[in-house]
Parts: C-alpha cells; structure tokens; sequence
C-alpha cells in the first residue's frame, strides 16, 4: 500500500471523486484506487474565497441545497431566485443570503460562479441555456430536462460556453453504491443475472397539490421521472444501459390526480441481465428503497442507503466492514419528500466545486444521465402502447 494511504475500511466509509475512481478501476489499480478515495476532512483549500452559488427555484428542495452549500467549505450561498416572492424572503430570512425576482437578475450578479437549476422539472432547459450564455456552471437536479433533444441542446450550450454541467443525482455518492459498483467493475460478480429496484413509498394528496406543476405528467411529476428516477439511475449507473423495457403504469392511491403513482417494469440489459423496476408512492406508510444485484458468484443488497446484504463466493478480508456501509437512521425520502439528508447532495457540490477551482470534470456529468432519461421514457411509451419498447426511442413525440 501506497504511504499515507488508508485501508479500504475506513476508505470505503466516504465519498468518492467518481470520474478518477472509474478511470482506477478500469485499470485495476488497487493503489491509485485508495488514493483516490481520499477526501480531506476539512475540504480542500485550492483557493482562499469560496465559490458562490446561486439557487434558481426555493421550492420543497431548495433548503436541502441550501443547507448543504453551508455546510461545506468550498462554497457559499449568494443568492434564490424564484417568481414567488413569499418563497424567496423565507429563504432569504432563513439562510441570509440575496433575493432576486427572475434569474436574468440573478445571472448578473458577480459572485455568481454556479447555479442550481432546481425549478420544476419541465423548465430546467431553458434555465440552463440561459445561465450557460452567461457564464454560469450549472448543477441541474433530477431529471435534467423533459426529453433528450433538451438535454443534448443543453449539453451543447454548456459545451460552447466552456461550462461545467452537472446532474444532482445525489444517491450515486452513497458507500453502499461505491461498494457494488467496485465489485462490478473488478468482476466479483461475474455474470450478473438480475439488477432490481423496489421503491416502496408514499405521498400524499396534499404533496401533490402542493405546487402546480407536481398534478402534471409532462412536467415530470409522475412517479417514474420524479421519485423513482433516483434508482433508475443507479441500475444504468451499475448495470446498463438498459435494452427492452415493459411496462405498467398505475394511480393506485391518489384518484384526484391525473398522473401515474405507480409503476412496474421489466427490463433487459444490454449485457444480458435482466430486472424488475417497482416504484410507488401510494404504499403507506412508506419503506426504504432497494437495490439488489444478483450474479453467479454473489449477491449485493442496498437498503436505503445502507449494505443488507453482500455475500461472495470469493469472501475477502474487506467484506466484513463492507457490510456496515451505511446507517439505518438516515432518512432516505421514503415517508415523505422532506424526510432526507442532505449529506449526498452536499457530496455532489463539493465535487462539482472541486472540478471548477481544478479545471477538472464533475463526477456527474449532463451527459452521463441521458441514458436514465431515455430509460425512463421508454417506460412511458412502453405503458402507452402496452407492449415492450426496445431502446433507444426512435421518435420522442410518440412518448406523451
């Protein structure tokens, strides 16, 4: 082992810097790998000022972003836009940084280097275009936009404009996908013959009336592109790109409004493995998410954000603290879209910080998650047409 490198064991309990991680595992370099996991307790110090964000939206999850950037030393909460003046002075009372009415005023502010595109979800590429052409990094929550020819048009402006674009798909931060994912990678698996999600949540009417946009399908408030999109990503993440998808689509508690709460599929994957995508939120009180991979020589359970299960036929000595990955009182969002952490978007943060002041790359970047959009709206055209859809869509109008 490297000198200064710590055992997996206490390296396998952070966060990881993914884009180097990856290029470690391809090359099955078990010394670069612990190197690379390491993460300064106090955060780096490439430069003395922090770097300033700006959040475009002060909806349900705007404080989670906004706690998160004040928990880190690399960056600084500037300013929230919104046009409901009401959500933007509790913000601006709350966590004493600026309001703006519009992001054209936001985008004119100087201590400005990144925005957080947390609008609903329809509205996220124009946002980023236009934050782009001014010169802003850009983190886009989930899903980055509606349709792929937006997330194309996006990542072009962002390319032009020579701007980092990052996609908040927080959960892929988690130890306990860090673990799987590594045991994929260095073949500890072998064939893999199922990768599932079982989703098991719920909302309640009240959530969904809470702001117009979450009773609209096309703006992304179903629960396949909302919630569910969280844990599509990580199956593409670990185990895809998905092949052929067959899917059912369901309002099961929520008769008021007009969009699907539940959702079952079945998947095969371009490496031959095949799964199931269960996701709800009409299930009260609500259960923790799942993620199992099964192969012919192990098996690997995520529950919330923690290992449950990881059994190889090939036990090595790091197993043992493998399987302690995670906590079982982190709150995950199962019984309600307040009841989460802001630890993994805060990972997500500080990594796209580190790639500007660096002149890196972000662990998440745009185009990563395309294939989970494309994933994700094969589910819809496949409930649409009540038969599979084999992958990639031909013709995205056909979808809605």
């Amino acid at each position: 082992m490297a000198s200064g490198a710590l055992p997996i064991d206490k390296v396998i309990s952070r966060h990881v810097r993914f884009t180097e991680w990856d290029q470690a595992i391809a090359e099955i370099d078990a010394e670069r790998v612990l190197k690379v996991l390491l993460i300064p307790e106090q955060g780096d110090t490439m430069r003395d000022s922090k770097l300033g964000f700006g959040l475009l939206g002060a909806g349900l999850i705007a404080p989670f972003h906004a706690k998160a950037l004040d928990a880190s030393a690399l960056t600084e909460l500037i300013a929230v836009a919104d046009l409901d003046a009401t959500r933007v002075e509790k913000m601006t009372s709350t966590f004493g940084c600026k309001g703006y009415a519009s992001l054209d005023a936001m985008l004119e502010d100087p201590e400005i280097d990144i925005v957080n595109v947390i609008t609903p979800n329809h509205l996220h590429h124009d946002a980023v275009v236009k934050a782009a052409q001014a010169g802003k990094h850009v983190l886009i929550e989930k899903p980055p936009a509606m349709s792929l020819a937006e997330v194309d048009s996006m990542t072009a402006a962002c390319n032009k404009a020579k701007v980092k674009a990052c996609v908040s798909v927080q959960c892929r931060t988690r130890k306990a996908v860090q673990a799987m994912r590594m045991a994929i990678q260095t073949g500890r698996f072998g064939r893999i013959y199922h990768a599932d999600t079982y989703m098991k949540w719920f909302r309640s009417t009240e959530y969904y009336k809470s702001d117009a946009w979450r009773v609209s399908q096309r703006s992304g408030a179903g629960v396949t592109i909302n919630q569910a999109f969280h844990y599509v990503d990580l199956l593409q993440y670990l185990v895809g790109p998905a092949k052929t998808v067959d899917a059912r689509m369901n309002n099961l508690a929520h008769p008021e409004i007009p969009l699907e709460d539940t959702l079952l599929a079945f998947v095969d994957y371009e490496c031959g493995a095949q799964g199931v995508v269960q996701a709800s939120t009409a299930l009260w009180p609500g259960t923790d998410v799942r993620i199992e991979i099964n192969g012919e020589n192990g098996t690997a359970i995520m529950t919330g954000e923690r290992i449950e299960t990881w059994k190889f036929r090939d036990e090595r000595p790091e197993d043992a603290e493998i399987r302690q990955c995670g906590s079982g009182p982190v709150a995950t969002g199962a019984t309600g879209a307040a009841d989460l952490s802001f630890a993994d978007h805060q990972a997500v943060i500080e990594d796209l910080a580190r790639a500007v002041l660096s002149g890196g790359e972000p662990m998440i970047k745009l185009e990563t998650v395309r294939p989970t959009l494309e994933w994700s709206l094969g589910m819809y055209l496949s409930a649409k047409l009540g038969e599979p859809v084999t992958l990639p869509i031909r013709d995205e109008e056909a979808v809605w």
